[in-house]
């Protein structure tokens, strides 16, 4: 069936392909009775941190007292039962999604935080889901092997926004955008209509009302904490997920907790219980006397702030296993080779999802951007850098070269539980392995 579906899209013409898309929606939101239209809808976009975002949000709410349904890449949730995404699909069917809806709606919940991706908007798997909040994190390099360009894809996340106030309102819901005021695309998203609008960034003055900002910004391995001044007042806010970059998605989950009214009593509460987001930025100890932390970074913006956090911290040198997905955007891989080559100390690059792809190919291609990584030192192969094809050796291999006060940081893959081969689903838990190959290498000591 799936070698079908990939005949099918390279002879069909793109309008008939969204248009039956756009078909089995409607269908779908027949048959399930439009249940999104009794629920406020929150929508997150954006290439990084949307997973994060929508578990920040969920846990907002959930503290607040609302019972909450929420799609995200990693997990879904309706109410107290938390179960993994096993499709590894972001934004899921239009079939999958209105019977979750449906089932969410029976449950009685009163907010339904998705997921949204680009794909998702463009291919009409969303058609019929009146959003009130439309939340973007960031616009950088993904996908362009679909959209074509970085306009296009910009303009596909703005289907969420362009969107916004097109469908039925509902009783007593103000339509509500929060928006990445440190992204470039952000003038571009601004521009939308909605009744609330939020901005949202980190440092500088606090030029308008609806601005949120964060100041005495500090962070390291174990969380951040900052100032947040809103136009409710200021608050501490201690988050334990660390980076930079999550003090922006926190940002963005603050500002969707106060379009909702919720006291930012409630909104840090929230916060602070999101210990971590499986398979982002997550610590796996096993009594090593190394740091190693799996992430499903898998674009050359994410891969850079992931360096750019953890370097500063590493008293040792950095060792990054890396891959790169099959049948996606090709252009990218050179360039995550080279952002990763540009602070880690060695390099390991294995096979991810190959998909249809020969994965030895997808390797090269990630592995011709090494070289240009370092400005001043010419990393070599077979010394600064190795191609690895088996993924569970590439990890023992980086494990064995760590010492103490190293880091090890695995790419790609994160909380998944499937690495995907032709139109085969191979069982594969990275953070599951990565446990099992600690006390592999421990017994070895």
């Amino acid at each position: 069936m799936s070698k079908i579906k990939q005949m099918l899209k390279k002879i069909l013409p793109e309008s008939f392909i969204l248009f039956y898309h756009k078909l089995q929606a409607q269908f779908a939101c027949l048959i399930n009775g439009f249940p999104a239209k009794k629920m406020t809808i929150i929508g997150v976009t954006g290439t990084n941190g949307k997973t994060t975002v929508v578990n920040l949000i969920g846990s907002i709410l959930q503290t607040a007292g609302y019972k909450t349904a929420q799609i995200s890449t990693i997990n879904f949730r309706i109410g107290e039962k938390v179960w993994p995404n096993p499709t590894k699909m972001t934004t899921i069917s239009a079939f999958q999604l209105q019977k979750f809806l449906k089932q969410a709606l029976r449950a009685d919940c009163q907010y339904a935080v998705i997921e949204t991706t680009s794909h998702a908007l463009v291919q009409n798997r969303v058609w019929g889901i009146p959003y009130d909040v439309a939340v973007l994190t960031n616009v950088t390099h993904e996908h362009l092997d679909y959209h074509q360009n970085m306009t296009k894809y910009r303009q596909a996340k703005g289907l969420l926004f362009k969107n916004l106030v097109c469908f039925s309102r509902k009783p007593g819901v103000n339509k509500t955008m929060v928006v990445n005021e440190d992204d470039p695309a952000f003038d571009y998203f601004w521009q939308f209509p909605a009744d609330i609008k939020f901005a949202y960034k980190i440092g500088g003055n606090q030029k308008n009302q609806d601005e949120l900002v964060a100041r005495k910004v500090f962070f390291d391995i174990s969380g951040s904490r900052f100032e947040v001044n809103t136009p409710y007042g200021t608050c501490e806010v201690f988050s334990p997920l660390p980076g930079r970059f999550n003090i922006s998605n926190t940002l963005a989950a603050i500002a969707v907790g106060l379009s909702q009214n919720i006291d930012l009593k409630y909104i840090r509460q929230g916060i602070e219980r999101v210990k971590l987001v499986p398979g982002r930025m997550e610590k796996i100890e096993q009594g090593q006397n190394f740091e190693v932390i799996v992430d499903y970074a898998h674009t050359p913006d994410a891969l850079k702030k992931i360096y750019q956090t953890t370097k500063p911290l590493v008293r040792g040198k950095i060792i990054a296993v890396l891959g790169a997905a099959g049948d996606r955007d090709r252009v990218k891989r050179p360039i995550m080779g080279a952002i990763v080559s540009q602070w880690a100390d060695l390099v390991i690059i294995t096979n991810e999802d190959p998909y249809h792809e020969d994965p030895e190919e997808i390797i090269e291609q990630v592995a011709a951007g090494v070289p240009k990584g370092k400005k001043d030192i010419q990393l070599r192969a077979g010394k600064d850098y190795f191609k690895i094809l088996d993924r569970r050796e590439a990890i023992r291999q980086a494990f064995s070269r760590a010492d103490r006060n190293d880091l090890v940081v695995i790419t790609g893959k994160g909380a998944e539980q499937w690495m995907v081969v032709g139109d085969e689903k191979i069982p594969w838990d990275e953070r599951k392995i990565v446990r099992e190959l600690l006390k592999e290498h421990l017994a070895k000591k």
